[in-house]
């Protein structure tokens, strides 16, 4: 996996490319607000209904057009295309595109933002002479002006063809962000590594808010205090390994404690976070052997996970 970086000043090019963005939605008016504050040109957003095209229009330039996707056959001749569609509507959209500007192709370049999916995708952009590829930006956006501040400085996956690999990357550069590149056939795993280290973060915490409100506080104080503490364990993780970070019960080999953890987890039935405890104990044991840790309290506790059934639950 090659990794270029960027350089941090923004560029001083006298012109930047005109953008239309096909799928305005959270991370489509993220990138559409952070492209254009960095001198990119908006010049269209694109949306099913049209007051979510207008609401996303209402956040840039003036002369920012909101369309339907009913009237993607008025759409600018951008010199960049960004597809920021749900993954099950690429191909479709692809194919739309290619229909109403197949006379308007030279030098265009069409990228889609999903994480999963490659170039590929956009067959049918690529088959009318369109250059294709895929720009993903490894941030979680969950709202669109806060999701234009995180995309600067961010890590972008580009794959494609070699232009539109030479525009994404200019993209990425222009925002401050770093850019590498998988091969296209390992686009769902590259995918399913950023859901579990983001997506699954997320729900993980959850399930560690429901296990605090069962000793009497609220979700939202919950909330509160374990905040700092992932906070913490990302810090560490910026400086050192996986294994290096690891710290408490598992990382000490605490038998007497974990036996307390799962008969809490028991006596709450919080089953769903009993799975959850046993099977990410397992990795957390293997990574405390990583560190050099070893000794029989480590094997007593890999014999009490390995006697959780995950089936039963």
């Amino acid at each position: 996996m090659k990794i270029t970086a960027s350089h941090k000043q923004k560029p001083r090019s006298p012109r930047r490319p005109g953008v239309s963005v096909v799928g305005a939605g959270r991370l489509g008016t993220a990138l559409a607000l952070a492209l254009e504050s960095h001198g990119y040109r908006v010049e269209a957003v694109v949306t099913r209904h049209q007051a979510t095209a207008r609401r996303a229009a209402g956040l840039l330039s003036r002369s920012t057009r909101a369309l339907t996707a009913r009237r993607i056959e008025e759409l600018p001749q951008s010199d960049l295309i960004l597809v920021a569609t749900p993954d099950d509507a690429i191909a479709e959209t692809a194919a739309a595109l290619a229909a109403a500007q197949r006379d308007r192709v030279r030098g265009r370049t069409v990228l889609h933002t999903s994480g999963a999916c490659s170039s590929t995708a956009l067959a049918a952009l690529s088959e009318v002479g369109f250059n294709v590829g895929s720009i993903h930006p490894l941030v979680s956006v969950s709202e669109p002006r806060s999701g234009a501040a995180k995309l600067r400085d961010a890590f972008f996956c580009v794959e494609g063809d070699r232009r539109a690999v030479r525009v994404a990357r200019a993209v990425a550069r222009a925002l401050g962000g770093q850019t590498f590149s998988i091969d296209a056939r390992y686009k769902p795993l590259y995918h399913a590594a950023a859901v579990t280290s983001s997506g699954f973060v997320v729900a993980l915490f959850d399930v560690a808010v429901e296990m605090l409100s069962r000793c009497g506080l609220s979700r939202r104080r919950a909330q509160k205090v374990l905040v700092p503490l992932i906070e913490s364990a990302v810090t560490n993780l910026s400086s050192t390994t996986p294994a290096g970070a690891l710290t408490g019960t598992f990382s000490r080999g605490d038998v007497a404690t974990v036996r307390k953890h799962l008969a809490a987890l028991n006596s709450e039935d919080l089953s769903a976070a009993l799975v959850v405890y046993a099977t990410l104990g397992k990795r957390s044991l293997a990574l405390a052997q990583e560190s050099g840790t070893r000794g029989v309290a480590f094997d007593q506790i890999t014999e009490i996970l390995a006697g959780i059934s995950v089936r039963q639950f």
